[in-house]
């Protein structure tokens, strides 16, 4: 994100069980009072919109306003319809990771907070060879049944699509837990997010293949 575009104010959306990621577009139909205010004040300024997640408990008290992860996305409004009861539908596209610093006090209906880019640590050079080989290598086969998917990862494995973004896209399109998805878009060091992401899906993989080998049981001749 050029940081000219981000005056370090964040409109806040929170959404259970919905980590967006940088380099990924979400579609989003927006109702509630509050968060059409909030787009309406995007697209009349920046067009950013920052999803974070609310902290485990949120559900226990729904009429109070959740207690939120610290990172978070900021997305970028790259399409927009106002329906005519006042809602909108829009395609957000994921734009950076930012670090919530404080929460500020406003008139608006929907919540605001200062925030900081997160600065990502790149992969060393001699690594990145490795890494693009290992995903090449696996990562279609996290993608079971899903032939039309595995044949766009293929081509976005082939192409100069840096690793960290590459990562970032695969775990946004696989149904991870939105905790571990939250785990991986608060890792900034790009081999550590990698890592953590083969590791996952490997160590799934192998339980999954345990299960099937498992189910049904044979039958005893006794």
């Amino acid at each position: 994100m050029n940081e000219a575009t981000f005056n370090g104010i964040a409109r806040l959306f929170p959404l259970p069980n919905l980590v967006l990621f940088p380099h990924v577009m979400q579609p989003l139909h927006i109702f509630e009072p509050r968060y059409r205010q909030m787009t309406r004040d995007a697209l009349d300024d920046d067009r950013l919109i920052a999803l974070v997640l609310p902290r485990p408990g949120w559900e226990n008290n729904p009429g109070a306003a959740p207690a939120l992860h610290t990172v978070a996305c900021v997305g970028r409004i790259v399409a927009e319809q106002q329906l005519d009861d006042g809602c909108f539908n829009i395609l957000l596209r994921g734009v950076a990771r930012i670090r919530i610093v404080k929460e500020l006090t406003t008139e608006k209906l929907y919540r605001i907070a200062r925030g900081t880019p997160v600065d990502e640590v790149a992969l060393a050079d001699e690594h990145c060879d490795h890494w693009r080989r290992t995903l090449i290598e696996k990562a279609p086969a996290w993608f079971p049944n899903q032939g039309e998917a595995v044949e766009q990862f293929r081509k976005l494995l082939h192409s100069d699509v840096p690793l960290g973004a590459l990562c970032d896209i695969i775990a946004f399109a696989l149904p991870l837990d939105a905790d571990f998805k939250q785990a991986l878009l608060e890792e900034a060091d790009v081999e550590a997010r990698l890592r953590k992401l083969h590791d996952f899906m490997e160590g799934k993989k192998l339980i999954d293949e345990a299960v099937q080998r498992r189910f049904p049981p044979e039958f005893s001749v006794n």
